[in-house]
């Protein structure tokens, strides 16, 4: 039997996983994905960190079609058959990257922890860039593990709805919009119905979670910057385009350590396909 892997915590820095990279209790997944441009896939084959498994963040790390918005949270079950199949059972440790300042990699590590896998996945700090400019090797072979078994546990209580967000507009709930500011501000809208945002939400850009060379800010910056926005007073949900970039927010305020905020998970590609729902625009909440 393995032994069992201790992350460092809920990212990873290159060094780290450099040292851990033969380590039988890693996996390494390769989540690349954007908006737009060339699919993740077509990145991944053209050079990933050696070992890393690729997987979809809108097929796989998502279920398109069978919830609210754009990229619903997948269930259990399905996540439990996807990680099984890659080899990614109960007993392995997996750090994820992207090339999007972990934007998309913390998606995966916000499922662990929802379906009860807390602190057996991390976020490469820096992602793949980090890693090439390190003066590490990338490789194009196709990773392949045997099947194991990963078990979806007690699910956290870190998901509400658009009733329950709708229900929160008087102000009990603080929510925090993770899109870019241009977004929140209603000046340009690329794919959702609608431009703006939800009345009362603060801008909470995930970008600025990073510091100037693209790694997380210090615990203590992160948790001035979320207090700041009054996260320690009120009970808080955050919400993006779709609920992917959302969970780089919940992965600030963990790495801050500070709990118990909330993921809305049809997210503005929800929220605004209704036109009965208010919109704000500008820059005030």
């Amino acid at each position: 039997m393995l032994g069992m892997l201790t992350l460092p915590g809920p990212i990873a820095d290159v060094g780290w996983l450099r040292d851990h990279l033969e380590h039988p209790g890693l996996h390494i997944a390769d989540v690349r994905w954007a908006l737009t441009g060339p699919p993740g896939r077509e990145r991944y084959a053209e050079g990933h960190l050696p070992g890393a498994i690729f997987l979809d963040a809108e097929k796989e790390l998502s279920s398109p079609g069978e919830g609210p918005g754009r990229h619903p949270v997948p269930t259990g079950e399905k996540l439990a058959r996807i990680l099984g199949e890659r080899g990614i059972g109960d007993e392995h440790a997996v750090v994820a990257y992207d090339d999007a300042g972990g934007s998309i990699a913390a998606r995966l590590w916000w499922l662990f922890r929802h379906y009860g896998h807390g602190g057996r996945c991390a976020v490469l700090d820096g992602g793949i860039d980090a890693w090439t400019d390190a003066g590490l090797p990338l490789s194009t072979e196709v990773a392949s593990h045997a099947p194991a078994t990963w078990t979806p546990r007690a699910t956290r209580d870190d998901l509400v709805d658009t009733a329950t967000v709708e229900a929160s507009l008087g102000g009990a709930t603080l929510l925090l919009d993770a899109r870019a500011g241009e977004r929140y501000r209603g000046e340009t809208e690329p794919v959702d119905p609608r431009p703006g945002h939800i009345p009362g939400a603060l801008s909470a850009p995930w970008a600025d979670n990073l510091g100037a060379d693209g790694r997380f800010r210090s615990a203590g910056e992160l948790r001035g910057r979320y207090a700041a926005l009054g996260v320690e007073e009120r009970p808080t949900v955050v919400y993006c385009g779709s609920s992917l970039t959302a969970t780089h927010d919940l992965l600030a305020m963990e790495l801050a350590g500070i709990e118990g905020a909330s993921l809305y998970e049809g997210s503005w590609s929800h929220w605004s396909t209704d036109p009965s729902r208010p919109a704000a625009t500008g820059p005030e909440p």
